[in-house]
């Protein structure tokens, strides 16, 4: 199993790598405001019990809607996240079969593999878009405690797709030129994907 480091180390270089790095950086904001959220509300409840064994007045520091916000800001980090995972070869990839392949045939292979990824990834962008778009017309508004407009989520969502279908498309590109110019440069290499940026 393999990540994008692959067709990377055949050519493939991402022109845009800063903007997917920049959806990752925001995926770890989520993330980390998550931990925040929760390390507050832990430390609150803490407190509470503490100043009840002391016969002295809660804090009740509570953060209202904390399960339903930190459920969205899941939903970002999981959607940033997608392109900057590609870029760096993070995403599982079995390659048992393609990877005995000939390069000359397995470069047309990634590129059937690309070319359904990125229509699946466009067809999903086009529906969140349109679901987005619903939302802000109707304004509609999460149950709970707290009324999140549902656009917020839905947007980090799309974005992300577009991020992810950005990435897509530029390995596409590079792949199509690889197999219509040189088919038997593209090949596997068994360095890591770490070790590969350290050769970029």
């Amino acid at each position: 199993m393999t990540g994008t480091g692959d067709a990377r180390q055949a050519g493939i270089h991402f022109r845009l790598r800063s903007l997917y790095n920049l959806g990752g950086y925001a995926a770890a904001i989520c993330l980390g405001v998550i931990c925040t959220m929760i390390a507050v509300q832990v430390i609150g409840r803490l407190l509470d019990r503490l100043a009840a064994m002391l016969n002295i007045q809660a804090l009740n520091l509570t953060i209202p809607g904390l399960a339903e916000i930190s459920g969205f800001l899941l939903v970002g980090a999981s959607f940033l996240g997608l392109a900057y995972t590609f870029v760096h070869g993070g995403h599982i990839r079995v390659t048992l079969v393609i990877g005995q392949l000939p390069p000359r045939v397995r470069v047309f292979v990634e590129l059937w593999c690309l070319s359904i990824a990125l229509g699946l990834c466009g067809y999903l962008a086009w529906y969140t878009g349109i679901l987005m778009l619903d939302s802000i017309e109707f304004g509609e508004v999460s149950y709970g405690m707290v009324p999140v407009p549902l656009w917020i989520p839905q947007s980090a969502m799309l974005i992300g797709i577009l991020l992810l279908a950005l990435a897509l498309l530029e390995a596409w590109i590079s792949t199509a030129l690889i197999a219509a110019t040189r088919p038997d440069e593209f090949h596997i290499d068994d360095a890591s994907p770490e070790a590969q940026q350290l050769e970029e």
